[in-house]
């Protein structure tokens, strides 16, 4: 049988490197070749001639032999099965004894055969047999299995969050690269305008009080010319004879006193181009002005950690709540709340005094929210329990809440419009207020340890806002 199979395998071999065919080709010879084989061949020689006979090919891209191909594509199956056959067969029977393993040595942790139990070599061993110490330990196996494959499916879950978050990442850089080039946009506008303004109204002075200069020329050149033809005149006079001179002098002197001698002409103060109008401060008073379209807002909200069903604004300064599939959509990073419709501001405070307020537009909808302030170590995933100082609008009513406030429901004449937070964190104080009105609405007190965030809960499709806050300049000598 093994003669047989090697005179098969020779059937089956390329006659150039010897091994079983590999999409073999057939020329015209009747010889077959793998193709890799003779095109390097080929590759080496002048001609394309097969490498048996050496009779030229008439073709450079020889047809497939498919027979053949199928051929030795069937034999190579049929020579793995049965290697995998002898392969097992030989590990189900003993090396030395040549009888079936059927027993497992538990001192040697081995399987033997039954010649290999009665040995001095497993004297006093303890023996089972294969089928059941085999299933014995597949189920420890199992079991020890178990707490990696769990490992496994975890990390794979944390792969495709954080895949998702390599995503979500690039769509935030695009999106952020945007908006600061539509502000850098807006701001090279405002600066293209006002350069333009600035140098139009420098031409304009500089044209007008040229035009100025150009009146005063004109009028001295009319009165140079005039007074040019009284010296020319008279000059005349001066020096004809004297009986002439004599008739025409009553004319010469009248003439003369005609033309009274005048003033200097003076340009006068400011015929010069104001530079330091122009120029003076000028960094200091574009910067001043540009006040007008820029705005501050003295809390921004931090979109990385808004629950899913909340939209911040572009300009981080407003949030409300769509129900909408985006939890989908957006990454599980762990700023992120997923208990409450929450979201915080960017910037924590742990010392100072610091006020803002949040335009309440939902007050019309009569939906809950809740602003407050709440301490950096909250849990975004559960349920907070501690760590947070609010004044909360649910069913109508506005409460101040905190773990140590429970519901204290507030006295408030009219809804709310706007309200304002004060924090002084080193006194242990956040206060409430309405500043339409001036009235105060409740204040915590409380030690405060860790750094507070402002936030803002909402169910409102409404928007709830950060008032931005005028800038004013204030020159120090």
């Amino acid at each position: 049988m093994a003669a047989q199979a090697n005179q098969a395998e020779m059937d089956f071999s390329c006659p150039i490197c010897t091994e079983i065919f590999k999409n073999p080709v057939l020329l015209s010879c009747s010889h077959s070749f793998c193709k890799d084989c003779l095109l390097k061949w080929w590759s080496e020689k002048p001609y394309n001639e097969c490498p048996l006979c050496k009779r030229r090919s008439s073709k450079s891209d020889p047809p497939c032999n498919l027979a053949l191909k199928n051929l030795c594509e069937a034999f190579t199956q049929k020579l793995f099965l049965e290697e995998t056959e002898r392969s097992e067969r030989s590990e189900s029977l003993c090396s030395l004894h040549s009888e079936k393993l059927k027993l497992f040595c538990l001192d040697h942790m081995q399987p033997v055969c039954i010649v290999c139990r009665d040995s001095t070599v497993h004297a006093n061993h303890s023996f089972r047999p294969i089928d059941e110490i085999a299933q014995d330990y597949k189920e420890w196996l199992r079991s020890t299995l178990k707490p990696l494959q769990d490992k496994l499916e975890h990390l794979n879950q944390f792969k495709v969050v954080w895949e998702k978050t390599a995503e979500h990442l690039i769509t935030q850089a695009q999106t952020t690269e945007r908006q600061i080039k539509e502000q850098f946009e807006r701001l090279h506008q405002f600066l293209e305008e006002e350069e333009e303004a600035r140098i139009t109204a420098l031409w304009e002075e500089g044209v007008q009080k040229n035009e100025m200069i150009k009146d005063k020329l004109d009028a001295l050149n009319r009165e140079t010319a005039a007074l040019s033809d009284t010296v020319k005149a008279t000059e005349e006079e001066l020096r004809a004879e004297d009986i002439s001179f004599l008739h025409n002098y009553k004319a010469a002197v009248d003439r003369v006193q005609q033309r009274p001698l005048l003033e200097e002409p003076q340009l006068g103060p400011g015929a010069l181009i104001d530079v330091a109008k122009h120029l003076g401060n000028l960094t200091f008073n574009i910067w001043n002005k540009m006040k007008d379209i820029v705005s501050y807002t003295p809390v921004i909200l931090d979109p990385n950690t808004a629950h899913p069903e909340l939209i911040v604004s572009e300009d981080l300064t407003s949030v409300r709540c769509v129900k909408t599939e985006r939890e989908k959509q957006l990454p599980k990073n762990p700023e992120r709340f997923e208990h409450y419709t929450t979201v915080l501001g960017s910037e924590g405070f742990n010392s100072g005094i610091q006020t803002w307020d949040v335009e309440l537009e939902c007050v019309k909808t009569g939906t809950d929210w809740s602003v407050g302030v709440a301490a950096e170590s909250v849990p975004r995933k559960g349920e907070i329990l501690r760590g947070y100082w609010e004044i909360w609008f649910r069913g109508g009513k506005y409460t101040a809440y905190s773990p140590s406030v429970t519901d204290m429901v507030l006295s408030v004449t009219r809804p709310l419009q706007r309200i304002r937070m004060c924090l002084d964190w080193r006194r242990g104080k956040l206060s409430f207020s309405d500043p339409y009105t001036g009235t105060h609405i409740y204040t915590f007190k409380h030690t405060f340890t860790d750094k507070l965030f402002p936030y803002i809960s909402t169910l409102s499709t409404v928007p709830l806002k950060i008032q931005t806050v005028n800038i004013s300049t204030q020159l120090e000598m």
